[in-house]
């Protein structure tokens, strides 16, 4: 775990991105390219300047030659060149980077060292660890405005039910499930790893007061400021969830990735945009590629 603070303006786009995954042949090259055109150009009203970026792990494939998944074909690279890839590819980016969290990928290899970390020391980015908490800043020694509890991601996301829109909003209610009693304090709840790209929005709900017993009136839920004393909770169906997606394509040309031999289902490539307005989240951009 990392706690990190960053400081942001009030009006702000951050790039919720992973699952990179350099050094394989299924790698969606122009996918990330365009993220990169992306993140260094105006979004939704706002100058590059507001622009960034927290990334949420497998920066590389890291599949070494004595692992079952090595398959001569699609792992192209060895690790020392995924390393170097993976770092050249981030040079345009690391100024606006937040923070890069390790992946399930790259700490297999733990034996030649720390590859996540070894890649941020190189491009001076934040090492998050596997979960990291964000608190975004209007100014130094301020009070937070925002918390967002990060993580690469864990387990697997899967429903068997048939009917899509049933089907989505089933995997949306894993994901809270997933996330929510992993930090209580934080409107926004992200994590990578199963590669498919959701978005959970808050839900309000009607509630009933009443004045003095002499008038009711309704209400709406709506989430918590955060405070300073650590007491802060936000409700599980107040904040904002996201599984970030990922660059890594089930079918390529000629080939047969680890993914089709498990036989996964195709999924959207991407990456979401958390957008930022006024110190409150406004909305969630779901970014396919």
């Amino acid at each position: 775990m990392q706690l990190i603070n960053q400081i942001i303006p009030d009006d702000a786009n951050i790039f919720l991105v992973g699952d990179d995954h350099e050094g394989t042949s299924l790698r969606h090259d122009a996918g990330w390219h365009e993220f990169v055109e992306m993140v260094n150009a105006p979004y939704d009203g706002l100058d590059a300047e507001h622009n960034f970026i927290v990334e949420h792990g497998d920066v590389i494939d890291a599949i070494h030659p004595d692992d079952p998944r090595y398959d001569g074909l699609t792992n192209k690279d060895t690790i020392l060149e995924q390393i170097n890839t993976a770092v050249n590819h981030r040079l345009h980016t690391a100024l606006k980077t937040i923070v890069i969290l390790d992946g399930n990928h790259p700490m297999k290899l733990w034996k030649y060292g720390r590859i996540t970390q070894e890649l941020c020391n190189r491009i001076h980015v934040p090492f998050g660890t596997y979960d990291s908490i964000i608190s975004y800043l209007p100014k130094k020694g301020a009070k937070p405005f925002l918390k967002h509890f990060a993580s690469h991601g864990f387990g697997s996301m899967k429903s068997t039910i048939d009917e899509p829109e049933d089907r989505e909003n089933s995997l949306k209610r894993t994901l809270r499930k997933k996330l929510q009693h992993k930090a209580g304090d934080c409107h926004l709840m992200s994590m990578g790893h199963t590669h498919k790209l959701l978005i959970k929005e808050p839900r309000q709900e009607l509630y009933i007061t009443s004045v003095r017993s002499k008038r009711v009136r309704q209400a709406y839920t709506t989430p918590m400021d955060v405070d300073t004393s650590g007491k802060t909770y936000i409700d599980p169906f107040m904040r904002w969830y996201v599984n970030t997606g990922s660059f890594y394509r089930l079918y390529g040309d000629g080939v047969s990735g680890y993914a089709e031999l498990a036989g996964y289902d195709p999924i959207e490539l991407g990456f979401a945009i958390c957008k930022i307005r006024g110190r409150k989240i406004v909305g969630i951009d779901k970014i396919v590629l």
